[in-house]
């Protein structure tokens, strides 16, 4: 555990006793948000970024503790473990560097150099090894016998101990894995026959770059390619000197600095070695780790993209009325009251076949009557702009004394396959499969984070090759991700629905949904410690979730704020020190000036946790989310074939990768702004500059309509940013 400390310390730039303390509290059953927002004394502060980090390797540090532990029993067992195998194997830093030096060791079928050994030709080996000047063929003639007929035999199976020794040898692999890892090329070329079939992957037909450089999206794509067979792939050192190198350091373990036979015949060893074994291992070895470094990065893309989405500013409580658009199918209506309540639905047919627009303009107007609507969602599937404009339309017709409910373009990304889901089956038992999804759009403007948590996150379109990463792993940081940003945020105990409640700390779906259970039959709740009245809900689970939980208006005023419920006499101490009442105080900056947040640390409580309660107390559960804006769409911008070059629109930003951003610009084909054309500098990552769901102006730079690109910019037209490549 010391070691494993350590290493992590290292990693995540921290302290070994704050990674023990973060260990232990995690092994307790603690969870990531509880122990970043209420255990800070014991990690020294590690936030919620650290510790995720800290959690990951340690699975990984474990399972190569356990696997070093395996590796010493086993070769101890066969009675060759010696001092100096023993410290190579304490010293051992990856689990390829674990397996290099057990190879020799580890139990296996029966091989070529075996039967070689079995058959006497250890000896002539040595005696190559020993006298370099002898003709191998001259010496290999005094092992001939029955099983080996002739000196070319004996030889190949010298040839055979020798090629064994090497491909076991670790120092020689780790020598050749970084020779690969700093040298080696990739290289895609297409198979006969598939050009039409791959056309969109022409640009790996002939293709070649440093193994090392390959960003993740290009390695994905030619991973992906490969898997469809349109494209075969290699990793090897350049063709013109890297295999001589490569054969070179493979002889340079049987010492071939001379001139003899012996050091000719040695050398062609080491180069068939290297040809037939061990270039083939090494690039099965790379191929797995650039596919398994792409998904890292794909994965990190993809839970970064939906944090920032989860993370987009709610335009609240308010009445709304959603629209998911369809041409032949109707316009689906449905308007949620301020709570989310469903309380009407409609099919419009405003488009062909039908054709009936003043009728959809007449029901329209008579919802935003009938129900005050404040806020109109508008889907951005096939039709959006049609129905955008219609919703403008309608809107001109209300009489001048009315204000005009704000429309919204929003994503729906996700919403068919939450309208099909059991989930929402048992949400609106009634409700037909279709207008399921207009509510949906609906509340998600609402509030994205509220609506968004109940669809799988697979579907909500902010990853890249999302179908080509490891699907486990890739859940398990998407979990994380919303995990992190609900308990962020904080959530209505007496408004929230099942799934969200799931993702507070502590709970899980049973837990959540007799907390809802609880709700229904016994009214709202008045304060956090009814908690423990529910059912299934016990001490353990409610220190973990009462923090990220709130009760507005309720009967402790410290429960609408995110001050823990174990650190409430801190609190009353502090509201105490300033004469007042708690909700004079609560809200108002500058009610604690002249409090100085040291005096009231104690044995339990440090000043990470006073500091916290001061902050909450001035600004009680406030929500970390951005104000809410929305991007305007250009009237009559409406298809690709309307853009031109030289256009300046507002749009959103629907998703993030490593070479640039995707805009939304209102014409049903997202445009990309490359990493160079997002601001007047240099731009490592976009992460830097732009997120999911953030509204940004962008000027059309090119249009290639048969391919369905558009290349867009952020940059002062003229601004000269350095390309990357």
């Amino acid at each position: 555990m010391d070691r494993i400390a350590r290493t992590i310390a290292t990693e995540i730039n921290a302290r070994p006793d704050q990674v023990g303390a973060a260990i232990n509290l995690l092994d307790d059953g603690a969870t990531v948000p509880f122990v970043a927002r209420y255990r800070k004394e014991a990690t020294g502060g590690l936030d919620d970024t650290q510790l995720r980090l800290l959690s990951e390797r340690l699975t990984y540090l474990r399972e190569l503790e356990a696997r070093r532990e395996t590796i010493l029993k086993s070769i101890k067992e066969q009675g060759k473990l010696t001092e100096d195998l023993s410290k190579s194997i304490a010293r051992a830093e990856t689990k390829a560097q674990l397996e290099d030096i057990y190879l020799p060791y580890k139990p296996k079928r029966r091989t070529k150099a075996m039967i070689a050994r079995e058959n006497g030709l250890e000896p002539l080996v040595e005696a190559i090894l020993a006298d370099r000047d002898a003709d191998p063929e001259t010496l290999a003639g005094a092992f001939l016998s029955e099983a080996v007929a002739t000196p070319r035999d004996a030889l190949n199976g010298a040839r055979d101990i020798l090629t064994e020794r090497l491909t076991e040898n670790a120092t020689l692999l780790g020598e050749l894995r970084a020779f690969m890892q700093r040298e080696a090329l990739l290289s895609a070329r297409i198979v006969d026959g598939k050009e039409k079939e791959g056309a969109k992957f022409s640009d790996y037909f002939d293709h070649s770059e440093r193994w090392a450089d390959v960003p993740s999206h290009r390695a994905l794509a030619m991973l992906r390619a490969s898997k469809e067979g349109i494209v075969s792939l290699d990793i090897a050192p350049e063709p013109e000197f890297g295999a001589a190198r490569a054969e070179s350091i493979v002889a340079a373990h049987l010492q071939t600095r001379g001139q003899g036979p012996g050091d000719a015949w040695l050398r062609k060893v080491a180069g068939w070695t290297w040809r037939v074994k061990l270039s083939l291992s090494m690039m099965v070895e790379l191929m797995a780790e650039l596919r398994s470094r792409a998904q890292d990065d794909a994965i990190q893309v993809f839970s970064r993209n939906l944090k920032d989405l989860l993370f987009s500013a709610p335009a609240g409580a308010k009445a709304t009325l959603g629209l998911d658009p369809g041409i032949r199918t109707g316009v689906k209506a449905a308007v949620v009251d301020a709570t989310g309540k469903v309380v009407a639905t409609d099919t419009l047919f405003p488009f062909q076949p039908k054709n009936e627009l003043r009728g959809a303009q007449a029901a329209i107007l008579n919802l935003i009557s009938a129900h005050q609507i404040e806020l109109i969602a508008i889907g951005n599937g096939t039709a959006s702009r049609e129905t955008e404009r219609l919703v403008s339309d309608t809107l001109a017709l209300l009489p001048k004394a009315v204000k005009a409910p704000t429309k919204v373009v929003v994503s729906e990304a996700g919403a068919s396959v939450y309208s099909a889901s059991e989930l929402a089956a048992r949400e609106f038992p009634d409700l037909d499969v279709s207008l399921r999804g207009a509510v949906s759009i609906a509340r998600r403007l609402q509030d994205p984070l509220a609506e968004l948590v109940k669809i799988e996150p697979k579907s909500i379109g902010v990853g890249q090759y999302q179908h080509d990463v490891d699907q486990h792993r890739l859940s398990q940081s998407l979990d994380s991700a919303i995990e992190d940003v609900v308990n962020a945020v904080g959530v209505d105990l007496n408004t929230a629905s099942t799934p969200l409640l799931a993702r507070v700390s502590g709970l899980g779906p049973a837990q959540a949904e007799a907390i809802v259970a609880h709700r229904d039959l016994n009214g709202p709740f008045q304060s956090r410690k009814d908690l423990l009245s529910v059912a299934g809900l016990g001490p353990r689970a409610f220190e973990q979730c009462a923090g990220f939980l709130r009760i507005r208006d309720g009967a402790e005023p410290l429960d609408a704020s995110s001050v823990h419920p174990e650190a409430y006499e801190v609190a009353r101490r502090v509201v105490s020190a300033c004469g007042r009442d708690i909700r004079h105080i609560m809200g108002h900056e500058g009610a604690l000036k002249g409090l100085r947040a040291q005096q009231f640390v104690t044995e339990d409580f440090g000043l990470p946790t006073v500091l916290d309660i001061f902050a909450e107390l001035e600004k009680p559960g406030r929500d970390p989310r951005p104000s809410f804006v929305t991007a305007t769409f250009a009237d009559g911008i409406e298809e690709i074939t309307d853009l031109k070059p030289g256009m300046v629109l507002e749009g959103t930003v629907t998703n993030v990768a490593d070479f640039g951003a995707f805009v939304d610009v209102g014409v049903h084909q997202d445009g990309l702004v490359h990493v160079s054309q997002l601001a007047d500098r240099f731009v490592k990552d976009p992460h830097e500059v732009v997120k999911a769901g953030q509204v940004v102006k962008v000027r059309v730079v090119e249009v290639d309509v048969p391919r369905k690109r558009i290349g867009l910019s952020m940059r002062k037209q003229g601004g000269g940013a350095k390309r990357r490549a």
